[in-house]
């Protein structure tokens, strides 16, 4: 028999956005909040940069608006957009109150605020160069503290359970989630009276990514199981400097070394970036990335150089210290040489659609942060929206919950059935597939496409699913094969997406139609009939 646990809300993430919306929620529910690994792992705790908000007297929301769209190639829901610069600095009040140490002005009370690539003014409010770190360890300390909120670490979630995949009349809504406990290797039933998925992007689907391990696309594939939309999942920013060190796997150097006067060189140490854009290293990150692409395969190096060295040491350790620390731990002295830096996977601009108050198709149900699509980021993510995204979203969706007070019903959930399959002997199918499927998107549905490269993808995807689902319908489940699962579905919605747009736009680059069209709209896949 299945455990089975009883809470109002179950949060999939415990990043910025699942425990912002927990905290906002807890005087009045019981939260439940599930990671897959420990409750500190997750996107936001690397996070370096900062959060974008208008928050001086120079700046306007005009402007952020405007880079905003700018930003996202006009593909950007101007809704979305202002909707979210105009909660930007109550959002920042929110996590001040919350405690958070964000960096102060040398010399006097105000905050430091730096400038980074797409943004006309200094707007990023920042905690060093750990900004994301900062914010993880002090919501999670909030949460922690609070008897309401219940953490459940090594909980992977299978799917979303739903009235009508359990067969009741009326609309479609959500009651609760199975998921697989990692140590006891046994499914537990989560009941409850709503569902927020929290639980960040899918950059693992590519072979290089800046992520950690749990960006898997976990969310954005199990609501498209329980029957919601997806949107621009052919968006997918790779950031333009990761170090490039066998040691380092990706470690991120944050847009903010280039917004503080970092050059991108070439072995000769020569600057290229004015080449393709007059805003040079300060272009949105899809310039940046391609145009890093271009000159490593033209030039068939594995690598460019990223060069703040002429900047005073002391400037480099006061606004950089994590990275100058960790490039030390690799071999790299920030303060005295360049360092090698390239591309990698690191934010899924698409994502289930959404409203203003993160709610999706299904009833009861809500997608927050980078799992959701809500128009904000268009074509290609502002650096430094995104933690905004999550908080103000978060805080829409806690507004949306705690304002409504229709009835919520009662549906019980069966058990976890597992009586017809079997262990697995041959676990060496979801290794294989595994890489086979991180490889070929790498190759195919990368930084540049084609037609030929997404049909050839395509031909795989369909192969891959359907020995996955084979095997998912005979073996019990594990976190690798849920895994596997998960980045299936979305490298097929990713790959499905980028076919359907015949031009060229932000992030999404294809030879075949280098062009941007003049008139563009979102790219929306509808679930018809949802997956089961």
């Amino acid at each position: 028999m299945s455990q089975h646990l009883h809470h109002e809300i179950v949060i999939i993430g415990a990043g910025a956005a699942g425990l912002t919306l927990a905290l906002e929620l807890a005087a009045t529910h019981q939260v439940a909040i599930l990671t897959k690994g420990d409750i500190t792992e997750g996107s936001t705790l690397y996070a370096q940069g900062g959060v974008a908000a208008v928050l001086s007297d120079k700046d306007t929301i005009d402007s952020h608006v405007q880079d905003t769209i700018s930003a996202g190639v006009e593909l950007g829901d101007e809704q979305a957009i202002r909707f979210t610069v105009e909660h930007s600095k109550e959002s920042i009040d929110w996590l001040i109150e919350q405690g958070v140490p964000f960096t102060r002005q040398n010399g006097d009370d105000s905050y430091h605020l730096t400038r980074e690539g797409g943004h006309s003014h200094r707007r990023i409010i920042h905690a060093a160069d750990a900004t994301g770190l900062a914010i993880s360890n002090t919501l999670i300390k909030n949460a922690v503290a609070h008897p309401n909120i219940h953490f459940y670490p090594d909980r992977m979630a299978i799917d979303v359970v739903t009235t009508k995949k359990l067969g009741y009349s009326g609309e479609n809504r959500a009651i609760g989630i199975y998921a697989l406990n990692q140590a006891k290797d046994q499914v537990e039933v989560f009941h409850a009276q709503r569902v927020a998925l929290a639980c960040g992007g899918s950059s693992k689907v590519y072979l290089y990514t800046s992520n950690p391990d749990t960006a898997s696309g976990d969310g954005i594939a199990m609501a498209w199981r329980a029957g919601c939309r997806v949107g621009n999942m052919e968006f997918n920013q790779f950031h333009p400097t990761c170090l490039y060190s066998a040691k380092a796997k990706t470690f991120l150097i944050s847009e903010a070394v280039r917004g503080e006067g970092g050059r991108l060189l070439l072995p000769d140490g020569s600057r290229f970036m004015f080449n393709f854009d007059d805003r040079g290293e300060l272009a949105p990150r899809d310039i940046v990335a391609r145009a890093i692409d271009h000159e490593m395969k033209r030039l068939g190096i594995k690598h460019v150089l990223l060069d703040i060295s002429h900047k005073d040491p002391e400037f480099i350790q006061e606004h950089f210290p994590t990275i100058h620390q960790r490039c030390l731990n690799y071999g790299y002295d920030l303060t005295k040489e360049p360092i090698p830096v390239v591309p990698a996977a690191h934010y899924t601009c698409g994502g289930v659609v959404v409203d203003q108050n993160g709610a999706t198709d299904v009833d009861n149900l809500y997608a927050i942060g980078e799992t959701s699509y809500t128009g904000l980021h268009g074509a290609n993510r502002l650096a430094s929206n995104s933690l905004l995204e999550c908080i103000v979203y978060a805080r829409a969706a806690a507004r949306d919950i705690l304002t409504d007070t229709s009835p919520r019903g009662d549906f019980a959930i069966p058990d976890w059935d597992d009586s017809k399959v079997t262990n697995s002997d041959e676990d060496v199918v979801i290794t294989h597939n595994w890489h086979e499927l991180r490889r070929f998107m790498w190759d195919y549905v990368g930084i540049v496409r084609t037609n030929k490269r997404l049909l050839r993808a395509k031909h795989r995807i369909d192969l891959l699913q359907s020995e996955i689902d084979e095997f998912y319908s005979n073996y019990k489940v594990s976190a690798d094969l849920l895994e596997l699962r998960n980045l299936a579905v979305v490298s097929d919605l990713i790959i499905q997406s980028a076919s359907l747009r015949k031009e060229s736009r932000g992030l999404h680059f294809t030879l075949d139609y280098p062009e941007k069209l003049a008139q563009s709209g979102p790219t929306i896949l509808h679930p018809n009939p949802p997956i089961t």
